[in-house]
């Protein structure tokens, strides 16, 4: 029975080595005619790794849907079925991903959520309240609240 539990485990390591991989740290509109830009973490995988993705927003404690869509493009070319995990609330994002990845991403994903939370604080068309995430962390909150 324990080795049925441990399969069905997923480690937080093995989440941030599937992100190094698959996620973003990006950012969304929430209508073409606002200039707006929403923070956003995603992580998108082929449908097949549903399941996956319902682990590591489990494991996360994070409260969002996973997505399914076949989107084929406009270029003609034959795409799988996607599945998609993404995170744009504030509360999530200031309290669950920031620190869960918070000095632990190295390379190039480390670069692109350092690039993040910076734009997160600069840029003008972020709206207010989401600036207090890139506060906190010029801060040093994380460092002093490590969580994850």
């Amino acid at each position: 029975m324990e080795n049925i539990k441990r399969e069905s485990e997923i480690s937080f390591d093995y989440i941030r080595g599937l992100v190094d991989g698959e996620g973003t740290f990006t950012f969304s509109s929430n209508n073409k005619r606002q200039r707006t830009k929403i923070p956003a973490f995603s992580i998108k995988m082929h449908a097949r790794d549903k399941e996956l993705l319902v682990k590591v927003r489990n494991a996360m404690n994070l409260k969002n849907n996973i997505y399914e869509y076949n989107y084929q493009g406009k270029d003609g070319s034959k795409r799988g079925p996607q599945a998609m995990l993404i995170v744009r609330e504030f509360g999530q994002l200031k309290n669950i991903v920031v620190p869960f990845f918070y000095k632990k991403l190295i390379g190039n994903k480390g670069k692109q959520f350092e690039e993040w939370i910076e734009k997160i604080g600069t840029d003008p068309d972020v709206p207010k309240s989401y600036k207090f995430i890139y506060r906190i962390y010029k801060l040093g909150f994380y460092d002093r609240n490590p969580k994850f």
